[in-house]
């Protein structure tokens, strides 16, 4: 334990996702060896987040106006919604270059044990956009994990009555990965979406 200011700062540091105690307790003397301007810069930075960033009216993703990036984009096809968990995964999606349509961010993912249920995330404001006419191919691209798992089915079952056609992103095993360290169930999704060669 360290005194004062010096200790509340590792305990707030502590307190990011991924930063542990150890992480904090660097991260915090690497700052007070640092140079004060480059703490300060940090710090503006930090309340700018706070008053600055906004999320989008449509798709809630990260934005610095009223609407994000790609929702201004008038090249990019609208009726074609990808559905992620969090900001960072558009950014994932979009450095693919494979994807031309727009976003929808829901916040999370369905956690009964951590609290989150539908009413938590943006699956109201989903249906809502998937209403209106426009959309004709939803992409759930949620994390694949058991809560992402369950954050489809959910949204699989949402959606369905509304009409519109609906996907899932492949899934299998990642190139330069060896077969015996695969999972079960990446090694079952990747026999059946094997695709055939052709001659």
């Amino acid at each position: 334990m360290y005194e004062g200011v010096v200790q509340d700062l590792i305990d707030e540091l502590g307190r990011l996702p991924g930063v542990g105690p150890r992480g904090a307790q660097r991260i915090a003397f690497y700052l007070l060896n640092a140079d004060p301007e480059q703490v300060t810069r940090l710090s503006e930075v930090l309340g700018q987040v706070t008053t600055d960033v906004r999320f989008c009216r449509i798709c809630f993703n990260v934005a610095a106006e009223e609407l994000c990036r790609v929702c201004r984009d008038e090249r990019r096809d609208a009726s074609v919604i990808c559905v992620v968990e969090e900001p960072k995964d558009v950014i994932a999606i979009e450095k693919t270059r494979e994807f031309n349509g727009h976003y929808h961010v829901l916040g999370g993912s369905l956690s009964p044990i951590d609290g989150v249920g539908p009413n938590e995330l943006r699956v109201r404001e989903l249906l809502t956009r998937c209403r209106d006419g426009h959309v004709s191919e939803v992409i759930i691209a949620t994390d694949p994990n058991l809560d992402g798992e369950a954050t489809t089915t959910y949204l699989v079952g949402q959606l369905t009555p509304l009409g519109v056609s609906i996907s899932v992103l492949a899934s299998g095993l990642p190139v330069g990965g060896d077969l015996e360290y695969a999972d079960e169930v990446t090694l079952g999704r990747a026999f059946n979406g094997r695709r055939r060669l052709e001659n």
